[in-house]
């Protein structure tokens, strides 16, 4: 057997090889590039005979090489930063630091203490592609809210009239719509409901066009403080500008939406995520992606439970004894498990008593979502692991029991 370290970077990663003594039995740095991987197989080749001999220790759980590997059946460990930082200091005390190094420090991480870190997921190119566009979708949404935001802002600076008109929704088409138009107050006082309407046609809205426009016109009309000219026409390019971008994100996410729906439906899994209450074509792609589907993942419901960040962290040392909420998580996961609790109160009568049992104790509403979330990362493991769609009954079962 066989430990390797994989230092990757940009344009080249370095190589340690140690046998199960510790000793270095090679070093390579190699590019980037198909000839690079090629050379890394040829050198593990000479050290070990069945693929399943080599275990490697790299800072990265997807990409090029990491697929490679894994294709070749290496034993991968993805190893967070974090951790490997940590490992280093426990023999480094000079603070000293370099690539070879820490190839030396990830091959030696995976020789002694690969049974406390995770084994890279064998999950089917299905889930990876969910998880993919899933990322993407909601990257693209998260910078959206962000142009949203710096919209906001500038409006408030001097276009108050428009916040009045859309409020809150500055990503919605009919804001895009109107704000192209009419970056700035004397724009805005100047359109008529004819052109109001037209825009709000041209955006896709089809229903209460008139009602709309009317309040739309209202709310430009009215007298407000106003900027100098100039600035007038500064503000209103920032504007274009930020309108432009959400525009071209409102496509991009409607784009990704379809292709990730797409996506997700092909997934055997689908069926079974589908039919947890509070669950969406979008939120169970999120939360498929980033659990995957490699059946040896998870050897149990806490683990998954570990691995979403929903259970709590206890510190205990002499008489203190604190339970904490995690915060070093994946905040993708975790941002979607909190989504599809929050959704489930009102689509699941057992997740309506549990959230107000857990409010009736004290917990505020973040804590009995977070626990709400970690009581359906236990449930969805169930049901996956037996393959079997969601019933109600059986989910909340033991907690009507308890309380009869």
């Amino acid at each position: 057997m066989i430990f390797v370290g994989v230092d990757w970077a940009e344009a080249h990663h370095d190589i340690c090889v140690l046998d199960e003594a510790g000793d270095v039995l090679a070093r390579k740095r190699i590019p980037d590039t198909l000839v690079g991987v090629r050379a890394l197989h040829e050198l593990l080749s000479e050290h070990a005979e069945e693929p399943a001999e080599v275990i490697v220790g790299i800072e990265k759980d997807r990409g090029l090489l990491v697929t490679s590997m894994l294709g070749a059946r290496y034993r991968v460990y993805a190893v967070n930063p974090m951790s490997a930082a940590r490992y280093r200091e426990r023999h480094v005390t000079s603070g000293s630091k370099s690539d070879p190094g820490d190839a030396k420090v990830l091959a030696d991480l995976v020789r002694t203490d690969r049974h406390n870190h995770r084994e890279a997921a064998g999950d089917s190119e299905n889930a990876e592609a969910v998880k993919i566009l899933a990322r993407a979708h909601q990257s693209a949404i998260w910078s959206r809210h962000r142009e949203a935001n710096a919209l906001r802002n500038a409006l408030k600076d001097y276009y108050p009239g428009a916040l009045v008109a859309f409020g809150t929704d500055l990503d919605d088409r009919d804001a895009v719509a109107i704000l192209e138009i009419a970056p700035t107050p004397p724009l805005g006082r100047l359109l008529s409901k004819a052109k109001i309407i037209a825009a709000l046609k041209r955006a896709g809205r089809a229903r209460n066009l008139e009602r709309r426009a009317s309040e739309i016109q209202a709310a430009l009309l009215e007298a407000q403080l106003a900027q100098g000219p100039v600035l007038e026409l500064a503000y209103g390019r920032t504007t274009k500008a930020h309108v432009a971008m959400i525009h071209a994100y409102n496509v991009e996410i409607a784009e990704l939406e379809t292709a990730l729906t797409s996506g997700f439906e092909q997934h055997p899994d689908a069926r079974i995520v589908l039919s947890l209450p509070g669950m969406g074509t979008v939120l169970g792609a999120r939360v498929l992606g980033e659990f995957g589907d490699d059946p040896n993942r998870y050897c149990n419901a806490k683990s998954r439970r570990n691995y979403a960040g929903t259970s709590p962290i206890t510190r205990a040392s002499g008489k203190s004894h604190v339970v904490l909420a995690r915060h070093m998580r994946n905040r993708r996961l975790a941002d979607a498990l909190d989504q599809w609790a929050f959704c489930s109160i009102t689509s699941s009568a057992g997740a309506r008593a549990y959230y107000d049992e857990l409010r009736g104790r004290g917990k505020t509403h973040r804590q009995a979502i977070r626990q709400l979330a970690n009581r359906w990362v236990g449930i969805l493991h169930a049901c996956l692991e037996q393959r079997v769609n969601y019933d109600e009954d059986i989910a909340w079962k033991h907690r009507v029991d308890l309380a009869a």
